[in-house]
């Protein structure tokens, strides 16, 4: 049965992806593949310089991620350090399950010369203030847009609710984090009465603690490492938004840097309703070009700005798989 069932999520998910690519190829044939291409090629070699701020944004991360370590991590080096980033990174653009199969190559690969607790805290930690910190652009994003756009009434509702909802959510992690509540190692004692997943989770309850523990402590107990990697994240969030800005500029559109800015917001909340969706395949191209028109940008700009930054993610995801590859083999050669 339980075969069975993953057969079924894995078919949904590669009907999606054909779906999403369908809606992709719909999208750039209506607007006109020449058309496109022209944007492109206004683009020109800006590209690269949006690939190399993409670089950029990695080597951000990594230190981030580093940062969130608790303990020596001497034996952590940055080269590995930044080609472990790269690959968890590769797998993440594969949508919410690539994301969770990114945190688990980026735990492996670490796991010769850092603690497992310490390597999924780290991971806990990380993605816990990076998370923190897209809610809050995503609120401002939302919010500026209610001062600036010209909605209509339904959609002012809807974008009134979202904020109303990531608000929550941060405040109740927030409460949760300084009240020390252990709600992962009580929702795994839960799991762990369960017949089936007794041995299974009782045998991972001491990591799942251990990390918890210092998820919860890392504040208190490393405040510098905390709000460098607080820092950090938003700076990522940051170069993000440049890139916005320079594309946009390269294509020869008039565009603030706060208009970049509420653009930015507005593409996390499209990237959050196209989680399920492997890759994010059309429905990230087709609610850029749904913002572009909100502030007055053509369509096709906003169709062609999604492209470059699907092509940076490509480029990067590439290299992501090759850092795998070699780490892989190195770490087989090591085990000999």
């Amino acid at each position: 049965m339980s075969k069975f069932r993953f057969l079924i999520r894995i078919s949904l998910r590669f009907l999606a992806a054909l779906v999403g690519l369908g809606l992709l190829g719909y999208l750039v044939f209506r607007t006109g593949p020449a058309i496109v291409w022209r944007q492109v090629q206004t683009v020109g070699w800006g590209l690269v310089l949006i690939i190399i701020l993409g670089g950029f944004s990695q080597f951000i991360k990594t230190c981030s991620w580093r940062q969130a370590f608790r303990g020596d991590i001497s034996r952590l080096s940055w080269s590995r350090s930044f080609g472990v980033q790269v690959a968890s990174d590769a797998a993440g653009q594969l949508g919410l399950a690539g994301k969770l199969l990114g945190e688990g190559i980026r735990v492996s690969l670490v796991g010769s010369v850092v603690s497992l607790p310490g390597a999924i805290s780290a991971c806990a930690i990380d993605g816990g203030l990076h998370t923190l910190t897209a809610a809050g652009v995503t609120v401002s994003g939302i919010a500026a847009t209610l001062l600036i756009a010209p909605l209509s009434g339904v959609w002012r509702v809807y974008a009134s609710v979202l904020s109303g909802v990531l608000v929550a959510v941060v405040i109740l992690a927030s409460v949760a984090v300084a009240n020390r509540w252990r709600l992962m190692g009580n929702t795994a004692r839960a799991i762990g009465r369960l017949p089936r997943l007794q041995n299974w989770v009782g045998g991972k309850q001491s990591i799942i603690d251990s990390a918890e523990q210092n998820l919860l402590t890392f504040y208190h107990e490393a405040p510098a490492a905390f709000w460098a990697s607080l820092s950090l994240n938003l700076l990522w969030h940051g170069l993000a938004i440049l890139e916005v800005f320079l594309i946009l500029v390269f294509m020869g559109a008039r565009i603030a840097v706060v208009g970049a800015f509420v653009f930015e917001g507005l593409t996390k909340v499209i990237n959050l309703v196209g989680a399920l969706n492997p890759g994010n395949l059309g429905t990230y191209e087709a609610g850029n070009m749904l913002i572009a028109k909100m502030f007055g940008v053509a369509g096709t700009a906003g169709l062609t700005l999604a492209l470059c930054r699907r092509a940076r993610a490509i480029f990067w995801a590439g290299v992501g798989a090759m850092c795998m590859i070699v780490m892989k083999r190195t770490g087989k050669a090591e085990s000999r």
